[in-house]
């Protein structure tokens, strides 16, 4: 099934969930922040939420620096 992670076309498998594709891309969940179809999601809903076809995901990860 095709979505779009942060703005590319990504293929996933059918039943995906956010917190699925994020350990599939070696994403620490503690230092991203996830918006789905344009609303942000608390970490507590990753595991519940299914992706469809064109779900639109973004991901921020937060980078330290001086």
């Amino acid at each position: 099934m095709k979505i779009f992670y942060n703005g590319r076309e990504l293929i996933v498998e059918d039943g995906s969930t956010i917190a699925g594709l994020l350990g599939r891309r070696g994403l620490n969940p503690d230092t991203v922040i996830v918006e789905y179809n344009y609303r942000l999601v608390k970490k507590e809903e990753w595991s519940s939420i299914t992706l469809q076809e064109n779900d639109n995901i973004e991901v921020l990860r937060f980078v330290g620096g001086g």
